[in-house]
């Protein structure tokens, strides 16, 4: 009996560390198409929505890089510092309803971001809907 109940307790706690865990935090954002870490995103909430800020890019030669192909607020702006991410916002598992900005070709996107576990977040960009995009898998940086 003593082990089914330890076993009921471990088993709760881990469920419960589980669903506790949140997009929240510093990510590494590993290119698509290369397969290359890029940058470190942290991911922030403000009145109730999630937001991105790169805070760490990897690659040394671009640590000076400025978004010369975003228009408007963003144009010629370092990107290092640079919110990415704007305005999502949680619906069941995931959230959604805003933005992710590509500082390299300085488009916008819309964005939906979804963990696959607690150290793996599913990070989609897409154009009208979300069968028409890219995805990206970040890991949490510990």
């Amino acid at each position: 009996m003593k082990k089914i109940t330890a076993f009921l307790m471990f088993a709760l706690f881990a469920t419960a560390g589980l669903f506790a865990q949140d997009v929240t935090g510093k990510w590494k954002s590993i290119d698509d198409e290369t397969g290359e870490a890029k940058s470190i995103i942290e991911i922030y909430k403000k009145d109730g929505k999630v937001y991105g800020k790169i805070v760490e890019i990897l690659n040394k030669d671009r640590q000076d890089a400025k978004c010369t192909e975003c228009d408007g607020a963003n144009k010629d702006k370092p990107i290092l510092g640079m919110v990415i991410m704007n305005g999502l916002e949680k619906d069941d598992d995931e959230y959604n309803g805003g933005t992710i900005l590509d500082p390299q070709s300085g488009k916008e996107y819309k964005c939906l971001i979804e963990l696959e576990n607690a150290n793996k977040l599913k990070v989609r960009g897409y154009i009208g809907f979300s069968l028409l995009g890219r995805t990206q898998y970040w890991t949490r940086v510990q």
